[in-house]
């Protein structure tokens, strides 16, 4: 963070963030001033603890000072107008949410709203107040005789109005307080305002007044956020808009800039608003030139991997002479997708991974919906027959076909013959019939002949995509195959990513396999997302006792824990996460892979700023090294402990051989596995000088 004097042009840099925070992060970076522009604050983590700590600059001392320790995460500060306090963020309400499905917690919906009182004379703005002393009600009453006065007020002419503004304005200048800060136990002054825990951003300060936009609070299902004020006078909080996403306050603090359902306009700082007048941004134009963008976009995309790639020597790569070399094709491109080309093969010279360009100003064309069935077709006498109905798992109504709907009678083997009416061309794909009725609702004529004859009409809500139905019928396949060839020993798991997607089917297939003797986890063509460690915490619990109990079986802790053999499916299709599973699978010693060497691509990424047109254009941020301090083999990969081949000729026969190997694997490990350890005899728990005795039924009851 560096500050320029405009005046004599000095720079001064007045702190470093310790830890890379990423470009999400530096976009919600804020820095405020104090009102009389002498201190800036800002939030930024600190070493000792990783939590974000609240730091102030003096510019007349030329000194910052932290003043929060870090002990919790403290947030967006700001100014109280009036000098008196420090408003911030605080993650320190703790209040767990436990799981449904296993003895694990988190903590959500953690901030609260707290105050600062920056000297020592200033009262805590929840200080108690003496019954009559603090009775307000004539001081009401005065400000309510000042305002009908206002409102008396006749209409001045144009002159009167611009002497008046410039007496305001010199008034204003005069009415600036300086700042004075008791530096010494500011944090012991902290003071957690009464707004309940929660999600809160955008925090702002106007006279009297705290301003935040909260959001839906975790796990609350709702989806709107709203603009709230917490009065400092009234100790009461206030709702100025519902449904708002942004708000900035104007400088005199009497209305918010604010942003709703994607229109903006303005709103007094007063509750129960309306955005009713909004700025008419639709008839916004400007000009544009095309190639001068172009030029413009090459040089920030040169720039963002100079100044953001994770090694400042780019791979050892020339930089600059490729910005010349590149250029050149730059100047020649003649559209954006020309321009995409280039800029693809301008970041392929990094040698690394996750770097991706696309989007733009790059024409499209008007997109329509198909909709689908989930079924496969066939053409047989002259008509169209549904061949076969993906079937998703039962227990799973959220990927099933319309067919399958209960009320819904068709079957395989039945004829579609028409789509709302319009029969089906036999010369034409059977899902030209449903263009544009993706996720709609359509009536379809079925038969069980190709006849129209004896027809009769269904009606059903068309999908946007079958995918999920697809895949959870290839998975089901692969679960019911693992269960048969292992007499129901050998449970089968499939990750299909490393994002949330993932994290929920892991959970989910998790949840009702935990009790197998063994597992299998299949994470072929493993999409990537979030870094797995997580899923490895899931897969390796290890076992830390028993309790016996009365009746029924003893317990094992932690309650769900898997303790058996495992094996790790692994292919060429996994990468990113991909890469980053199986690495951490045999890390923690779980098992082997078998498959093939995955991808290789563990330099990510944390975001990168917009091209001016919308494009985008990544920069690798970070790359992973082991515990033993050797990189990870970027572009090798994770190599199997078994290595199996796929086969597509077994493939299309329905056998999956590297699934095949892994079963024989996990049925090798079971032999040698160690068993449960068995309850040990009750014990004798009374004095060795006491005799034993054994109650009789007559003494029980």
């Amino acid at each position: 963070m560096r500050l320029l004097d405009v005046a004599s042009g000095k720079l001064t840099e007045i702190d470093q963030v310790p830890v890379w925070i990423g470009h999400g992060g530096l976009e919600d970076f804020s820095l405020r001033w104090s009102g009389d522009s002498r201190w800036l604050t800002w939030s930024r983590g600190v070493k000792d603890t990783a939590n974000p700590a609240i730091f102030l600059y003096d510019t007349t001392a030329a000194k910052r000072h932290q003043v929060t320790p870090g002990y919790f995460a403290d947030l967006t500060p700001v100014f109280d107008p009036d000098g008196k306090y420090l408003f911030f963020l605080s993650n320190r309400s703790f209040d767990p949410v436990y799981g449904d499905f296993d003895n694990s917690w988190t903590y959500p919906n953690s901030t609260r709203i707290v105050a600062m009182a920056l000297r020592k004379d200033v009262a805590s703005p929840l200080a108690a107040r003496n019954d009559i002393e603090g009775d307000h009600s004539a001081d009401k009453d005065k400000d309510k005789e000042k305002d009908k006065e206002k409102d008396k007020d006749p209409e001045k002419d144009e002159d009167k109005k611009d002497t008046d503004k410039k007496d305001d304005a010199d008034a204003k200048k005069a009415k600036v307080k300086p700042v004075a800060i008791d530096l010494d136990g500011l944090d012991a002054r902290v003071v957690p305002l009464p707004p309940k825990a929660g999600n809160y951003n955008g925090l702002a300060a106007v006279p009297g007044k705290v301003l935040y936009r909260r959001s839906p609070r975790t796990g609350a299902g709702e989806e709107k956020s709203s603009i709230v004020y917490y009065d400092l006078e009234e100790r009461e909080e206030k709702t100025v808009l519902e449904g708002a996403s942004a708000f900035i306050p104007t400088a005199d603090g009497k209305k918010l800039f604010v942003l709703a359902d994607k229109k903006y306009g303005f709103v007094e700082v007063k509750e129960k608003q309306k955005l009713e007048k909004t700025l008419r941004t639709s008839e916004l134009e400007t000009t544009v030139d095309p190639k001068a963008e172009w030029r413009q976009m090459f040089a920030d995309a040169f720039r963002f991997q100079r100044d953001f790639f994770y090694d400042p020597g780019l791979h050892g790569v020339d930089w600059p002479a490729l910005r010349t070399r590149y250029q050149a094709l730059i100047d020649a491109a003649v559209t954006r997708w020309d321009v995409n080309f280039v800029l693809g093969d301008f970041m392929g010279e990094l040698n690394a991974s996750h770097t991706y360009r696309g989007g733009g100003d790059v024409e499209k064309a008007a997109e329509r919906g198909v909709g689908v069935l989930g079924v496969d077709w066939a053409l047989e006498n002259g008509a169209y027959r549904v061949k076969h109905i993906a079937g998703g798992a039962t227990w799973d109504a959220d990927a099933r076909s319309p067919l399958r709907d209960p009320g819904v009678n068709v079957k395989e083997g039945d004829y579609v013959l028409a789509v709302n009416g319009v029969p089906l061309r036999t010369d034409q794909d059977p899902l030209a019939a449903f263009q544009g009725l993706a996720d709609r609702t359509v009536v379809l004529t079925v038969n069980a002949t190709p006849s129209p004859t004896g027809a009769r009409q269904v009606t059903v809500r068309c999908l946007g995509d079958d995918t999920q139905m697809r895949y959870r019928e290839w998975i089901e396949a692969r679960r019911a195959r693992v269960e048969q060839a292992t007499n129901g020993r050998v449970g089968y798991i499939y990750v299909q990513s490393t994002g949330v997607d993932a994290q929920n089917e892991l959970m989910r297939q998790f949840m009702a396999q935990w009790r197998k003797d063994a597992l299998i986890i299949d994470e072929r063509f493993n999409s990537g997302g979030q870094i797995p460690d997580r899923f490895i915490e899931l897969l390796n619990r290890p076992m830390l006792a028993y309790w016996a109990v009365r009746q029924g079986e003893d317990w094992q802790w932690p309650p769900v824990a898997h303790r058996g053999p495992k094996v790790m499916l692994i292919n060429g299709w996994s990468g990113s996460g991909g890469d980053a599973f199986p690495f951490y699978f045999r890390e923690a010693k779980l098992g082997p892979l078998v498959g093939t060497r995955t991808w290789g691509g563990l330099i990510g990424l944390s975001g990168s700023p917009e091209l001016v047109d919308g494009g985008n254009f990544t920069v690798p941020t970070f790359r992973m090294y082991d515990v033993r301090g050797q990189w990870f083999a970027e572009g090798v990969g994770v190599e199997p402990d078994i290595r199996v081949d796929e086969n597509p000729t077994e493939l299309a026969k329905g056998i999956d051989p590297q699934l095949e190997r892994a079963i024989a694997e996990a049925m090798t490990q079971l032999k040698t596995a160690p068993p449960a350890p068995a309850r040990p005899k009750y014990e004798r728990r009374i004095p060795p000088s006491q005799p034993a005795t054994t109650p009789t039924a007559a003494a029980i009851r």
